[in-house]
């Protein structure tokens, strides 16, 4: 699952959580229940943003298998061609 920041707007704080892309935290209550701490003196209903993080790209070179293309298909080859396999 991917890695995200998300930047609490009432209290100043950046908290990283993994989660599917498809969900999205909203709340610093929802965020707070989702990695296990105490909400503290935030209210549970105030905003989170989603901040907008850098993602290591894998390519076929640096898995030690530079002479297969890479994947065309995305998240790994069903016939491991590209050397995730």
């Amino acid at each position: 699952m991917p890695t995200y920041d998300y930047h609490c707007v009432n209290n100043g704080q950046t908290v990283e959580v993994n989660h599917r892309m498809s969900e999205k935290m909203l709340t610093w209550g929802e965020l707070c229940e989702r990695v296990g701490i105490e909400p503290g003196q935030t209210p549970l209903e105030s905003e989170v943003q989603r901040q907008a993080t850098g993602g290591q790209v894998v390519k076929s070179t640096s898995l030690g298998n530079s002479d297969m293309p890479p994947c065309s298909v995305g998240g790994g080859c069903p016939s491991g061609g590209c050397g995730l396999h």
